[in-house]
């Protein structure tokens, strides 16, 4: 009662029958601060297109699709007449029997990788002066002048990273993977390396992309190299799972140093506004992504024991829904398998959108004025939007942007002060929030347990 309002299910228990419809595809309310916290600081742009997204994929494809038969629910509840399950990701017959979310997944998939893609492409001015600025710092290490460049470090020699520090790393830590990959997982250690030279490049996308949107499309970048590596999986001829194997190993590798590159980024500019020091930076990341080895190994068995789902892709429903998933599997599966198992209108769908993902990018940068940029669809958020088939999230955020945009035109003083601080309080709350409840869930304490399910479709628990 107090965290998912079902709103449209209560409207059908009062009368309006039809209501239920509405509550099959998942428009639900759900009061979470972390995602209302969110959008308080991405903004509108970013907000309004997620919603969007989600609109366009959940309110309107997605019905469309089920009515002229291309795409199939199954009864959710026999006692609520009308109540269906459009989430199934079951992979029976993809081509011609596809649960809307399978369909819905390759149209979002292909707009986030054509977006970021566009979004590089546009800015390839800046990206080559980012590797030429890199490449001539590497250069006048090994050069006898040592000639500087006319780049301007403001930050003193001594609060910079050595250059041994960070080399020394990126050494041993290849080796360790290709030892890894090797050894846990017979993967060949040219792939590994491949992956990692991939991975090197594909991290100039998350860049940007984090940079300039501060949207992570790690997830989309990691499709994208699975494309590739599912290619070289097929030209050796490895057998399905072997290559399903594959393409998600030498995804995740793009798809963490994407991610660690963009974290990156963010941390530095912190810094360097900050006026703090990066080596300091630098050694405090070392000493968190070693803790982060066991803390998130740790958390993971707790929410996985907390919420067995999380696991099971045939629950229809999930405290974390965790929709990257599903498009990391959909990919593996469809470039492993002899034939591409891609409903065909889904795919003519993800060509078109994802067409109109780098026509809207190109026209931002070439036609629109920057005034405007603001008004122009951020496809990356549209992108998760199809991905993501839950919608109490882009809801959350809309409400949470639009609270922040009339807060600071009418009490700017007063935002300045004061939002940024409460949107920090609602995401990290949230967050420990969540671990509390996996350990109530763990010893039988939780809402599941002793909660109401009053509200909830067929008496099912749902907070």
């Amino acid at each position: 009662m107090l965290w998912d309002w079902h709103v449209f299910y209560a409207l059908n228990r009062i009368g309006w029958s039809s209501a239920i419809a509405v509550e099959s595809w998942g428009w639900i309310w759900e009061w979470t601060p972390a995602f209302i916290g969110v959008g308080m600081l991405t903004g509108i742009n970013a907000s309004y297109s997620f919603f969007g997204g989600s609109f366009l994929a959940w309110a309107t494809l997605g019905p469309i699709i089920v009515a002229k038969g291309l795409a199939f629910g199954s009864v959710a509840n026999q006692s609520i007449p009308g109540y269906m399950n459009y989430m199934s990701m079951s992979l029976t017959d993809p081509i011609n029997h596809p649960s809307p979310r399978y369909w819905l997944i390759w149209p979002g998939t292909l707009m986030l990788i054509c977006a970021s893609f566009a979004e590089v492409g546009c800015n390839w001015k800046s990206l080559y002066a980012g590797m030429r600025s890199a490449c001539g710092t590497l250069l006048r290490r090994f050069s006898k002048d040592n000639v500087e460049g006319n780049s301007v470090d403001p930050v003193p020699e001594h609060e910079r990273v050595p250059f041994w520090a960070w080399s020394s790393l990126l050494v041993v830590s290849t080796i360790i993977t290709c030892v890894v990959m090797n050894v846990q997982f017979g993967e060949n250690v040219g792939v590994t390396l491949l992956a990692i030279l991939f991975s090197f490049l594909f991290s100039f996308i998350g860049c940007e992309s984090a940079g300039r949107t501060n949207i992570d499309p790690g997830s989309s970048i990691g499709n994208a190299s699975q494309l590739v590596f599912g290619g070289l999986g097929r030209g050796q001829n490895y057998a399905v799972k072997r290559g399903e194997l594959l393409n998600l190993l030498s995804g995740m590798l793009t798809l963490g140093s994407a991610e660690q590159a963009a974290h990156m980024i963010r941390d530095l500019k912190t810094t360097h506004l900050l006026r703090a020091s990066p080596k300091a930076v630098f050694v405090a990341q070392l000493f968190g992504a070693v803790a982060s080895i066991f803390v998130s190994a740790g958390l993971y068995v707790v929410f996985s024991t907390a919420y067995p789902c999380i696991n099971d892709l045939n629950h229809t429903t999930c405290t974390f829904p965790t929709p990257d998933v599903q498009a990391w599997r959909a990919v593996a599966v469809a470039v492993s398998s002899s034939t591409l198992p891609i409903p065909p209108t889904s795919g003519y769908a993800a060509i078109a959108l994802g067409l109109a993902a780098v026509i809207s990018v190109v026209a931002k940068y070439t036609i629109v004025p920057p005034k405007y940029h603001d008004f122009i669809p951020n496809f990356n958020a549209i992108g998760i939007g199809f991905v993501m088939n839950i919608c109490t999230y882009p809801l959350a955020m809309f409400f949470g942007s639009t609270l922040a945009f009339f807060w600071r035109r009418m009490f700017f003083n007063n935002y300045q002060m004061y939002c940024f601080a409460v949107a920090a309080g609602f995401i990290a709350g949230e967050g420990l929030g969540g671990i509390i409840n996996a350990i109530f869930t763990i010893s039988g304490i939780s809402g599941a347990t002793h909660g109401t399910s009053v509200g909830c479709p067929g008496g099912v628990y749902c907070g």
